[in-house]
């Protein structure tokens, strides 16, 4: 376990292998622990690093006035502080979009970028209607008794998940912090990103599984391939929103490929 502090916060994450370096960014209600099965495959190749974003699992709570900015410069305080850089840096859900603002504000430490089953922000990828029945939805989830605080979030899987996985959920699920996700919500529902991306210039893969209903394929995928000037789009048959817990061999071998070839 390694850590870094930015601004009084400490940053918390794993560092593991040799290799060009590896940056794995999770999703929301999530921390490093999503990416075990990356961590035990890439690190043969790459130098993985995996955080525990601001305000979830071993890392400090965030500030109520954090922004979606300061995420991405806590992320590059990790990649500074692991001495690495650039990197190849691989964004999950809303972890990908962190790693957009990563790029906006730290390209000099990219290398690549892998974002997978992502957003460019809910405003920016989503249609309004669904961006309102999302929040209205957490809002609800959040509202409840302490004591019945339990988040979930709907449509992470194609089929049925690994007993693993749900197991690993749970527990990060259990972990989860009230103020966090309100946080990250509340970033996440306003964030548009659009105009950043025709200004990528660092070869991008797009990574999705075919039935990603959160972000699927059609209406988010397609768009940052076309937006994208250097993208290259890998759809992952008969999987959900998770691709990498789903089908994490297909996912390892897309993202070894990609990463090896431009390292």
């Amino acid at each position: 376990m390694h850590a870094v502090r930015v601004d009084g916060i400490e940053v918390v994450y794993d560092r593991v292998g040799r290799g060009p370096p590896l940056v794995l960014v999770h999703g929301a209600m999530t921390d490093a622990r999503l990416w075990r099965a990356q961590i035990a495959d890439l690190s043969d190749e790459f130098t993985v690093v995996a955080w525990d974003e601001p305000g979830s699992g071993r890392s400090s709570d965030v500030p109520s006035s954090f922004v979606l900015a300061d995420y991405a410069h806590c992320l590059a305080a990790v990649v500074e502080g692991a001495g690495l850089g650039p990197a190849h840096v691989v964004g999950l859900g809303w972890g990908g979009t962190v790693v957009l603002e990563f790029y906006r504000h730290h390209a000099g430490l990219v290398r690549t970028l892998v974002l997978a089953d992502t957003y460019a922000g809910w405003k920016g990828s989503l249609p309004a209607a669904e961006v309102r029945a999302r929040v209205e939805g957490a809002e609800r989830m959040l509202d409840v008794p302490e004591e019945n605080f339990a988040p979930t979030m709907p449509g992470l899987f194609a089929g049925q998940p690994p007993a693993e996985a749900v197991r690993m959920l749970s527990l990060m699920s259990a972990d989860t912090r009230r103020r966090s996700m309100r946080t990250e919500l509340t970033i996440m529902a306003e964030a548009d990103q659009r105009e950043l991306l025709p200004r990528i210039v660092v070869p991008t893969l797009l990574v999705w599984g075919e039935l990603d209903m959160r972000s699927p394929v059609e209406q988010v995928a397609r768009p940052f391939l076309a937006a994208i000037p250097q993208a290259t789009l890998v759809v992952l048959p008969g999987t959900g929103h998770l691709s990498n817990v789903e089908a994490p061999e297909a996912f390892n071998r897309t993202v070894r490929e990609f990463c090896r070839s431009r390292s």
